[in-house]
């Protein structure tokens, strides 16, 4: 059976960039923001900082188990009611959270609010969608700049709120309050639909995730250069704040915080990787990116106890790993409207696993053989994803035209899950 693809509507809204990105910032902080309190958690439930630290790795895993059951969703669901119900959820479990008597009713509520606050993996499929052949890049790329200025001030701000409340359940509550915030705003500026209406089953969704990953050659290209970037970008910040508090830099904790304001500047850069990728290609900006992240590691290697060489090292891999992603997306939403959602999740798969495993890793080598072996382990991983994109044999060009891309359709090979 073929699948139908739908016409474009006309009445479809336009894509509010700002919107989206504000959202997307405000969503993602809900997994980002409870770190800088663990500390003041561990003191308030009386438990031991061991204990509050397994909150932070909840919210990891809640946040994977999201993107793989639910963002599928948005290419069948009507987009509307999907994100109003991911939002109430959210703000419900913030609320549960603000009020939990112990650390198991904590850990259960971040173990909720993190699974269903997937809306940035929903938003960026639907922005590129809305946005059309040509803008892809520089949508999802300003997209990308909402939710990595939101995972990286929302942990200024929580500190910030908890030290003034005197309480780190006041962050919760203000995360509430944003999140109920989007839910009246944000589901009346979406599309009703991103792709088919509803005739693919959730079964079929998620079974059908691999088969687009063996289909389609632009989603394996761009799963394996995120998966070799962000195992790199992961093997770094996992060592980073050990290094920074050892001999003979001997700095605190809260300097491996500062690190995350130091690199801002490299995160509002990256914006520019989505409209190169729409001028010069999302390949060219993976080299870029590539090279860039390489040099980071390098200067953080060679002078790895130089403040100014391990800021600019890691400025010049956020710049690196942040215009890989942006790349690897806008390659894989050229594929079509109707399976955006679960090419975004066979690719966010792919990069949180790389991720996962280089931070196993990096702890792994920087407590056996210190910081110069975590880094070229992270160096491995680059040059691995230069193997990738190297390796990668361009597709065989064809003399006619695909309308149906134009269009911002699906071409009929592309399986749905349907008999």
């Amino acid at each position: 059976m073929v699948p139908r693809t739908p016409a474009p509507a006309a009445s479809a809204p336009r894509v509010n960039v700002l919107l989206l990105a504000v959202a997307g910032a405000v969503a993602v902080a809900n997994i980002y923001f409870p770190q800088p309190l663990l500390a003041a958690v561990a003191r308030g439930l009386d438990v031991s900082e061991r204990t509050a630290g397994a909150i932070a790795s909840t919210a990891q895993i809640g946040y994977a188990l999201g993107i793989l059951l639910l963002v599928p969703l948005a290419d069948s669901a009507r987009l509307r009611r999907l994100t109003s119900v991911l939002l109430a959820l959210t703000g419900a479990a913030l609320l549960v959270a603000a009020a939990a008597p112990d650390v198991v009713t904590l850990t259960l509520a971040t173990f909720a609010l993190s699974t269903t606050t997937v809306l940035p993996q929903i938003l960026t499929p639907v922005a590129a969608v809305l946005a059309g052949p040509g803008r892809q890049g520089r949508v999802v790329g300003l997209v990308g700049l909402g939710l990595t200025l939101g995972s990286t001030l929302s942990r200024t701000v929580s500190g910030a709120v908890a030290d003034a409340s005197g309480s780190w359940r006041t962050a919760y509550v203000v995360a509430a309050v944003a999140t109920a915030a989007l839910l009246l705003v944000l589901p009346r500026r979406l599309p009703e639909r991103l792709g088919s209406r509803g005739d693919t089953s959730y079964a079929g969704l998620l079974a059908g995730l691999p088969r687009l990953l063996a289909v389609h050659r632009e989603l394996r290209i761009s799963a394996l250069l995120g998966a070799c970037v962000f195992a790199a970008f992961s093997v770094f910040w996992s060592v980073l704040a050990f290094h920074l508090a050892a001999p003979p830099l001997g700095y605190g904790p809260g300097a491996a915080g500062l690190f995350g304001v130091l690199t801002l500047p490299a995160a509002l850069l990256s914006a520019v990787a989505g409209p190169l990728a729409d001028r010069y290609g999302a390949s060219a900006v993976n080299a870029g990116g590539l090279v860039c992240a390489g040099l980071g590691l390098a200067a953080a290697g060679l002078a790895p106890y130089a403040p100014v060489a391990l800021v600019a090292g890691a400025n010049l891999l956020v710049v690196g790993v942040s215009s890989c992603q942006v790349a690897g997306q806008a390659r894989i939403f050229g594929i079509g409207r109707a399976v955006a959602a679960r090419v975004n999740t066979v690719f966010m798969l792919a990069t949180f696993g790389g991720g996962a495993l280089g931070s196993l890793t990096g702890a792994w080598l920087y407590e056996a053989h210190g910081w110069s072996a975590a880094l070229l382990a992270a160096g491995a991983c680059v040059a691995a994803g230069g193997l990738v994109l190297v390796s990668a044999r361009p597709a065989v060009p064809s003399c006619v035209r695909d309308v149906t891309r134009e269009a911002g359709g699906i071409r009929p090979r592309i399986p749905q899950g349907e008999s």
